[in-house]
């Protein structure tokens, strides 16, 4: 039998499967561990059978594994779902952080653990669907549904008295743009009579959607808003440091950049493509600043969960700035670079808490000297850190090579002088990650340190570290693995993008000079790779 037709629905639903069967399980010995582990390793299965059936010689801009079936007549609401080079390897990138949340998790949640892997099973259910929703109803609700769990489990499963007030901020500061995000929808389906994203896409290519270009600049802004808050994105990054401070492990695993990052490339640019173009020399200037910023703040912390909350803030705005530029250099950089800051920063916040499980807490003045105590755990740091600041034969460089390199060859407003800026965050990176290293790890052995007798890495974190470890290094050397499918989306996205803001030019220009011709109106275009 062949499961392509069906396979999206697989992977998505089988969380939710796992989360029912959960709540039917006693809450007793390690049966809701061992239960949402088997879960997410045989959703992470699955998700491998995409780029194994993966059609790379596919036409740009087509889907694949898609499932298009009629939901609702009136309105015109469609379970429409499909994956392309864009959103296939997030899906799998979803699928392979599970496990590993839910066995760093093991000992870490010790009371309530069939409300936590239930809610961790849902979030997974909502990135999966938002990551292979092509109808934008459908999108719209995973989006939504991604919101409850998440703060479900800062304010349940917090580590300070500061957990409720952290959740409602994060709960706040993501629906109320999303109240937006659902005005501009329901504009969208008035104007064209469909949420399906193809069709929507091909007419935002041939300008057929408004003729009203108030009414399009605002619609997109209300995307736009709503996505940066998600990522989050400089100066719309109020909720991070005290949700990335209050949440457990694995639910802050997945807390920033992936969602946000996605729903812009994919539904920003392919629906407002032109007014993206319009609005990318202050999205440069902002992804700039915020990549200074986030390391600037990273350096002067003392909290190591917070000192993590600001570099996160500084690697996704890495990601603003490559994609931004429209080049398929910096597309390409930018979607590479989401998934490092996935597997980076998970492995980062996954050895943060195996810190605080052995000395309770995260203050970086409470630690010292620890390197002769626990020499894996410092060889999993050093790793990490080399990873997250780029160097080279490691992934983190792919990434940052090709945001840097696109986005000098971009044509978009003063692109070369935030460049530049941008660059200073090597430096700056490998400042605050050498720091934390040599502070926690280092120099004289602290009262606390001394006091507590914890052991090295367990064969369960092991096996927790030991696969983004080597995804360090094999997405350092072979990143053709992946950007087989990443160029094929990239080049569409900068193709699509560069074209509507020609032909948007060249009839502002016709109006004045008279009619453009095909030529003018593509010649803008080339260059970009």
């Amino acid at each position: 039998m062949n499961i392509d037709y069906s396979i999206l629905t697989i992977i998505t639903f089988v969380p939710l499967a796992g989360a029912v069967l959960l709540a039917l399980l006693p809450d007793r010995g390690r049966i809701q561990q061992w239960g949402a582990l088997l879960v997410t390793l045989i959703t992470f299965v699955c998700t491998l059978h995409l780029p194994s059936h993966f059609d790379y010689t596919a036409p740009a801009g087509s889907f694949q594994f898609q499932e298009n079936l009629s939901w609702i007549a009136s309105p015109s609401i469609r379970y429409h779902v499909g994956v392309d080079g864009l959103s296939m390897w997030l899906v799998v990138l979803t699928g392979l952080l599970a496990p590993l949340g839910v066995l760093i998790s093991w000992k870490a949640i010790d009371n309530r653990r069939k409300l936590f892997y239930i809610l961790f099973l849902l979030q997974q259910v909502a990135m999966l669907g938002i990551f292979v929703s092509l109808d934008l109803f459908l999108y719209y609700a995973f989006w939504e549904l991604s919101l409850v769990p998440m703060a479900l489990l800062i304010a349940t499963f917090g580590r300070t008295e500061n957990r409720r007030r952290a959740a409602i901020k994060f709960f706040l500061y993501a629906f109320i743009p999303s109240a937006i995000l659902l005005v501009g929808m329901l504009w969208l389906y008035a104007r064209t009579g469909t949420f399906d994203y193809p069709q929507l896409a091909a007419l935002a290519a041939t300008h057929d959607i408004s003729s009203s270009p108030t009414a399009l600049w605002l619609a997109s802004l209300a995307f736009l808003i709503a996505f940066l808050v998600k990522v989050p994105a400089f100066p719309l990054h109020g909720w991070l440091p005290d949700a990335v401070s209050e949440a457990p492990t694995a639910a802050v695993m997945v807390i920033a950049g992936k969602l946000g990052l996605y729903s812009i490339l994919r539904f920003s640019f392919g629906i407002f493509p032109g007014q993206s173009h319009r609005i990318a020399p202050l999205m440069l200037a902002l992804g700039a600043i915020g990549i200074i910023y986030g390391a600037l703040m990273a350096l002067v912390q003392k909290d190591l969960k917070r000192l993590a909350a600001y570099g996160t803030l500084g690697h996704v705005s890495v990601v603003i700035l490559g994609i931004f530029a429209f080049t398929v250099s910096g597309i390409d950089g930018g979607i590479y670079q989401t998934l490092n800051e996935g597997i980076g920063g998970g492995a980062l916040f996954m050895l943060l808490g195996l810190l605080y499980e052995r000395y309770r807490t995260y203050d970086m003045r409470e630690y010292g000297g620890l390197a002769a105590r626990l020499p894996w755990i410092v060889t999993m740091f050093v790793l990490t850190s080399l990873s997250v600041t780029g160097l080279p034969m490691l992934n983190g460089f792919v990434g940052e090579f090709l945001v840097f390199s696109g986005t000098m060859q971009s044509t978009v407003a003063n692109h070369t002088g935030w460049t530049v800026l941008a660059t200073a965050s090597v430096i700056l990176t490998a400042s605050y990650m050498l720091w934390m290293i040599q502070r926690v790890f280092y120099g004289d052995l602290s009262r606390r340190s001394a006091q507590i007798d914890a052991m090295d890495l367990t064969a369960r974190e092991h096996l927790a570290l030991w696969p983004l470890i080597a995804l360090f290094l094999f997405m350092g050397i072979a990143s053709p693995v992946w950007m087989r499918a990443i160029d094929i989306a990239g080049a569409n996205i900068a193709t699509t993008v560069n074209r509507s803001q020609a032909v948007t030019v060249n009839m502002d220009a016709s109006t004045r000079n008279g009619p453009a011709t095909p030529e003018t109106a593509l010649a803008s275009t080339k260059g970009t790779r």
